[in-house]
């Protein structure tokens, strides 16, 4: 019989929060010293054991007086009282004020007895006689008495407050210098799967395996949550040591977070461990992305197991588990965070499931923008290329361009790039955008890059290379980059040119083709067809890994320092910081275009500034680049 689980009755995002929520996470109570109080949540009331102020004090400088003594006093006839003595703050006082005597007093310093008013310095003039009181005032007039701001006995603050600066600052009054407090959730998180590696770890890229993203994600949203994250060490696909860790998180944690293994393949087998150790109580969502989730309890913890793709994991964990950390904790739930948007384009779905779709937001004269960020659940460039979610309801087909959409913000403080720009990658360009505040730049290259212009998403596109379509734009400025193949140093292949890509037994690594540099080496290939009066598709059939295409300008210079290939197309900058070999090609431009409706926004101003200012420093450093 095979151990393989369907996913056959998916549960609505409902019941996921359902589920959670019946899940006991919430930890003892625990007093911690006032100085480590911030942030926390009280257990219990807190009732005021003295007053504060402990005894009546003056609330300005001036001079402390029995009131009687002031009445009729003004401008024209001031009163002229003697002056006994001073009373410092924090000092008591060593003088009594009776009839016709003033004291001279600090703000913040006790009242001397027989007193019962302050007249502020302002209102008083030193006198042969004594103090003129230009004023009269009332019995309490500028005196905090005792207890006014606590009463002894009252109730200070209550259970469940959130702790802040303020909070502590009257705890302090009161002079408690130990809090009770909510606990803190503890969450063990436990990453599972051969292929992964904890970040500084030795990564042998050949053998498929990847960097850990997941661990560290949760753990930060955890703490983010008011939770204690607890990472243990990384499980592989083995059963036994997935049992065992998952068993030691269980008995040392309040909630116990896997990410991976999660799904119905055959080797994702930890809800065989849950249902062993514990109880599977929800096993699939009906949610994009995120469907593969487990709901359970496992010893005396609770469970969830969370997708292995880093996007699908932090989007299940912030919309279905976060919430329940900040519940346990007794945190409030954070400030509604959301912007409304209009879709800059329109986007198809009509899958069945609800959709948590990542999107960014773009601001315009004619508001805020908002478009999709989505490369797949596995690109972890989503999580910051992303502003927040739009959940788009399971029954909807489409959203329409220009159609007004909620975004959850990812938190209160997001705020839209000052710029938003798409195109080529390009190093001159990188070293141009650390100019700027702010901006965001999505390499999508230059064919994307000019039909998302087009459409009126982005601020700027960055384009190089020939194209045969035109967009309306204007023209900041540019640069020339010299193109061609990157191959080892010394170029043991003797690779003189293009020919020798379609003549001899080399292997070659070719670019994407929405590349500017993809559609200059195919304008040559053209040419080169046309000399040799042959179909251009003959051409690239002699090509070996004409189709095998990378996506950054580094990327095949990287393959070919790998050994994989004997020549990659590239930038002689690229070849120069990797210490490779170069055969030049020819030279293509870079432009700059900007959105004709956005030239005046600040964050393309400050692009146009840095390419008159900064461009000859930002190409000073890379070897075939010229401003």
């Amino acid at each position: 019989m095979s151990d393989r689980r369907q996913f056959r009755d998916l549960e609505s995002p409902a019941a996921a929060r359902e589920a959670i929520g019946n899940l006991d996470l919430t930890p003892a109570p625990e007093t911690v010293p006032l100085d480590e109080a911030r942030g926390r949540v009280l257990a219990e009331r807190i009732d005021a054991e003295l007053d504060v102020p402990g005894f009546d004090r003056a609330s300005v400088d001036g001079y402390a007086v029995r009131a009687r003594d002031t009445f009729g006093a003004d401008e024209a006839d001031p009163v002229v009282l003697d002056r006994i003595g001073t009373v410092h703050a924090g000092v008591e006082p060593d003088v009594a004020v009776r009839e016709g005597t003033c004291a001279e007093i600090s703000t913040g310093a006790v009242m001397p007895p027989g007193a019962d008013a302050v007249v502020m310095v302002e209102r008083t003039d030193e006198v042969a006689d004594g103090i003129a009181m230009r004023t009269s005032v009332a019995p309490g007039d500028r005196v905090m008495v005792a207890g006014a701001d606590v009463a002894a006995g009252s109730r200070a603050l209550g259970p469940g407050t959130l702790l802040t600066p303020r909070e502590i600052g009257l705890l302090s009054a009161l002079g408690v210098d130990e809090v009770p407090v909510r606990g803190t959730p503890t969450v063990g998180i436990v990453s599972t799967g051969d292929e992964l590696v904890r970040p500084g770890g030795d990564l042998r890229s050949e053998a498929g395996q990847i960097y850990d993203v997941n661990s560290y994600t949760i753990a930060a949203g955890v703490e983010e949550a008011g939770g204690e994250a607890v990472l243990y060490p990384h499980a592989g696909d083995d059963y036994d040591e997935m049992e065992r860790l998952l068993v030691e998180a269980a008995e040392e944690c309040d909630l116990v977070l896997s990410s991976g293994s999660t799904s119905a393949s055959a080797v994702d087998v930890i809800y065989r461990v849950i249902e062993s150790e514990g109880e599977l109580l929800l096993h699939g969502v009906s949610v994009k992305p995120g469907k593969p989730m487990l709901v359970g309890r496992l010893e005396d913890s609770a469970y969830v197991g969370l997708p292995g793709y880093p996007v699908s994991a932090l989007t299940i964990f912030r919309t279905f588990v976060a919430p329940a950390i900040r519940s346990a904790a007794g945190l409030p739930d954070p400030q509604t965070a959301t912007v409304e948007g209009r879709m800059a384009v329109r986007e198809r779905y009509g899958e069945g499931r609800t959709r948590l779709m990542p999107v960014g937001l773009v601001e315009t004269d004619d508001g805020t923008l908002v478009y999709p960020v989505d490369k797949g659940s596995g690109a972890t460039t989503s999580l910051v290329e992303a502003d927040g979610v739009v959940e788009v309801d399971a029954d909807t087909d489409y959203l329409a361009e220009g159609e007004t959409v909620t975004v959850q913000l990812f938190s209160p403080d997001v705020r839209p790039p000052t710029l938003l720009g798409v195109g080529e990658d390009d190093p001159a360009l990188s070293r141009l955008l650390d100019r700027i505040e702010r901006p965001r730049y999505l390499d999508v290259g230059s064919r994307q890059g000019r039909r998302r212009l087009r459409d009126g998403v982005p601020d700027v596109a960055v384009v190089s290379g020939p194209s045969d379509r035109d967009v309306d734009a204007v023209d900041l400025g540019g640069w020339t980059r010299e193109w061609g193949l990157v191959v080892p140093a010394g170029n043991p292949r003797d690779v003189a040119g293009l020919a020798d890509l379609i003549d001899r037994d080399l292997r070659f690594v070719n670019r994407a083709t929405d590349s500017g540099l993809r559609a200059s080496l195919d304008a040559e290939l053209d040419r080169l067809a046309d000399d040799r009066g042959v179909d251009r598709s003959d051409i690239t059939d002699a090509v070996d890994g004409y189709d095998l295409t990378v996506k950054g300008f580094e990327s095949p210079a990287r393959k070919v320092l790998a050994g994989a290939a004997d020549a990659g197309l590239g930038l002689r900058a690229t070849a120069d910081a990797l210490d490779c070999g170069f055969v030049p090609l020819g030279t293509e431009s870079v432009r700059v275009l900007a959105n004709p409706e956005r030239t005046g926004k600040a964050g393309v101003r400050a692009l146009d500034r840095a390419l008159d200012s900064a461009l000859d420093d930002a190409v000073a450093e890379l070897d075939g680049v010229d401003s």
